[in-house]
């Protein structure tokens, strides 16, 4: 039932959000200069209360080796760490473009719990796995909606532009001005009998493929804000 609500509010959804901004919007913060990684670490997919000191140390090490500043883009080669905000973020909207190679596969993790799934619809050995919905989804999600609603990827080798909100536990996606996921529950993959941490970092994945990124653009949500759009997602849930 819900899903077939939000593809009735799709339309109008989409509409309010399709006007995507061509520099960063007031209020928000860009997390990349194009100078150096100031502000960004290493890490993977695990519980951040279980890293130690030696494994951070090791990580961030190995971030020069795979990832690089081209201009005003963060590549990733596809290996290695993942890219990962030093600062910590609870409710928040966030603009990124990204760039995938063909059969590539990426990610974008959401105070440290994965993912908004990031992948190319045209590899046929990834529709297996669902990449053929596109990207957007939630993918690691068990019980709750993890696929998009609607397939919005341009063809790879092209610009995507996503805007992300994260308000208490739910998500919404917005790419390339189509609504893809509508205030869905993020599960925390970490423990799923637990709902996700009230702060985290932001993660871009390393999956094996060349990944780029821009235009990354934050803006934290006060208490306010996050309350009174928090008692309108609970109501449609």
């Amino acid at each position: 039932m819900r899903y077939l609500l939000s593809l009735l509010m799709l339309a109008v959804a989409t509409t309010a959000l399709a006007e995507t901004p061509e520099t960063m919007p007031e209020g928000f913060t860009s997390l990349f200069e194009g100078k150096d990684l100031e502000g960004w670490v290493g890490g993977t997919t695990i519980d951040p209360e279980k890293i130690t000191e030696k494994q951070q140390a090791e990580w961030d090490s190995q971030v020069p080796e795979h990832w690089s500043i081209d201009g005003d883009q963060i590549v990733s080669d596809g290996h290695g760490p993942h890219l990962v905000t030093d600062k910590k973020y609870g409710d928040f909207e966030m603009y990124i473009d990204w760039n995938l190679a063909p059969k590539g596969d990426s990610g974008i993790y959401l105070r440290d719990c994965p993912q908004i799934q990031i992948w190319d619809p045209e590899n046929e050995a990834a529709h297996v796995h669902g990449s053929d919905k596109g990207s957007g989804a939630l993918w690691n999600n068990q019980k709750a909606e993890k696929w998009p609603l609607m397939k919005a990827d341009k063809p790879c080798g092209e610009w995507n532009r996503m805007y992300v909100r994260m308000v208490g536990p739910y998500v919404k996606v917005v790419l390339n001005d189509q609504l893809v996921v509508d205030d869905v529950l993020l599960e925390n993959y970490y423990d799923r009998s637990k709902p996700v941490p009230a702060e985290g970092r932001i993660q871009l994945q390393t999956h094996g493929s060349e990944t780029r990124f821009r235009n990354i653009w934050v803006r934290e949500l006060d208490k306010d804000e996050s309350a009174k759009l928090l008692e309108e997602i609970e109501s449609k849930q």
